[in-house]
């Protein structure tokens, strides 16, 4: 038996949130909000995330030795995680500077600080939690070297979940592992490579990436759902409609939902569709992790 539903191996980032009016063109200067601070990162998301909902996680991270890396540590802990796998020092904790608009988007840049020293090393040295964890996830506010060792790490059996975020061209090595590779439309034009080819429905994104090599391919499509592919076939999963407050985090919250149900034994279809209710709930609420919802949250949509 696992001891862990969903090992997530990836960013944990102090959130620095601005309300604007609109966001500054080049050289413009625009007025905003009080700024808020909140626990975040991808990797630290979606471990919270998945935690909230009901799934035993843990959280292979590194954050500073400073106010933002015990913010994070704690924030982790309240929700369920265990974080021993979570590393101190070797820089400050990453930073990510978001700014928020009245319909909810926003607009992310991230410092990456002790994200950005998470090594092959530290992958290898956490040999424990990848044996003992049925589902592992990332993204890549870590180093690419250090995703393509968590690949090499898998426990036999396991199943990886890739979420290419900031996007990046992937090796062969690591989009075989990918069950599924999860992405936008922004993420699926950056791996395709040529944006002018790839064509305009998400079907046409969809048999591309499955054509680089992943098992299995998730598109997601904000308010409209998901779209699942695999050697199966392609279909649409449709979401729950929701007044969104504020984006932040429900690309983190979607994929470790999904991450969760596949890992106890859900059909990819079955698990995009939870994952889109729980996207949904995520974006009704300001913030990242304090928007994340529980499975009874989820019940109630």
């Amino acid at each position: 038996m696992n001891d862990y539903d969903l090992l997530v191996v990836g960013s944990a980032n102090a959130d620095l949130v601005i309300g604007v009016e609109r966001r500054p063109d080049a050289g413009e200067t625009v007025l905003g909000s009080d700024l808020a601070v909140h626990p975040g990162g991808k990797g630290a998301n979606q471990a919270v995330a998945a935690a909230r909902l009901g799934a035993r996680t843990a959280l292979l991270a590194r954050v500073g030795d400073d106010g933002h890396g015990r913010l994070l540590l704690d924030s982790q802990r309240a929700a369920g995680v265990d974080t021993v796998g979570v590393l101190t020092g070797g820089a400050p904790t990453g930073v990510a500077l978001i700014t928020v608009d009245p319909s909810g988007d926003n607009s992310i840049v991230v410092s990456p600080g002790a994200n950005g020293r998470l090594t092959p090393a530290d992958v290898r040295a956490a040999a424990s939690l990848f044996h003992a964890s049925r589902v592992v996830s990332t993204q890549l506010e870590i180093p690419l070297e250090t995703v393509g060792e968590v690949v090499r790490s898998l426990a036999p059996g396991s199943r990886f979940v890739l979420n290419p975020s900031p996007p990046q061209p992937l090796s062969a090595e690591v989009l075989a592992a990918c069950d599924p590779l999860i992405v936008n439309e922004h993420e699926a034009k950056v791996i395709l490579g040529d944006a002018g080819a790839v064509g305009d429905e998400p079907e046409d994104w969809a048999r591309r990436l499955l054509a680089k090599g992943p098992r299995s391919v998730v598109v997601t499509l904000g308010g409209e759902g998901a779209l699942v592919a695999s050697a199966e076939g392609v279909a649409r999963v449709p979401s729950v409609t929701v007044h969104a407050v504020d984006t932040t985090g429900a690309g983190d919250a979607f994929t470790a939902a999904l991450a969760w149900r596949l890992g106890a034994g859900e059909s990819l279809a079955e698990a995009a569709a939870y994952a889109a209710r729980v996207g949904a709930a995520t974006v009704t609420k300001e913030g990242a992790q304090v928007s994340f919802p529980t499975a009874e949250e989820v019940a109630a949509l």
